[in-house]
């Protein structure tokens, strides 16, 4: 496993569109445990392969419970509605108020290229809206609704500052 390079806003990566994965190969897999070692070690709750450099759609995501790794994930369903603040591994200076969707169902295929379906609620739910967003090329900033709401991390309260999730 290696740590690899987050990359940072503006670099043309994050703003484009991943390929999908046409075939789980060995180099795939690799990919996916370089990015798990990489978001624990940043540290963030999740990270798609774009913010790696790579142009497909791989994502991984851990809010404590359990690694999650989705090969071409769709988010099939969404309901509710929550609003919180979000960071990102790719724009670490920002934060923002985002609204996502409270409870998800995201399908995708597991590493051995079998179908999986995962439900996410709260942080998880955000987590995966989060990294399908960054395969789309969008970054969480467009998902500020009042522009007023996005701040530098070094402008927060302490106490606000640990209330941030950086995904």
């Amino acid at each position: 496993m290696a740590i690899r390079r987050i990359m940072i806003y503006p670099d043309p990566v994050l703003l484009s569109q991943a390929q999908a994965v046409a075939k789980i190969t060995r180099p795939v897999r690799q990919l996916a445990r370089d990015m798990l070692e990489t978001m624990y070690a940043a540290p963030g709750v999740g990270l798609a392969a774009p913010q790696v450099g790579v142009r497909q759609r791989v994502i991984v995501v851990d809010v404590g419970e359990n690694p999650v790794t989705l090969v071409n994930p769709q988010i099939t369903t969404a309901e509710g509605k929550q609003i919180g603040l979000e960071g990102c591994l790719s724009l670490p200076q920002l934060v923002g108020e985002v609204q996502r969707s409270e409870w998800v169902v995201v399908s995708g295929l597991d590493l051995g290229g079998k179908p999986i379906t995962v439900e996410g609620e709260g942080l998880l739910a955000r987590a995966f809206q989060h990294e399908v967003d960054h395969l789309d090329g969008i970054l969480f900033v467009a998902r500020v609704q009042d522009p007023t709401c996005i701040w530098r991390t070094d402008e927060l309260k302490a106490s606000v500052q640990k209330e941030v999730v950086h995904i």
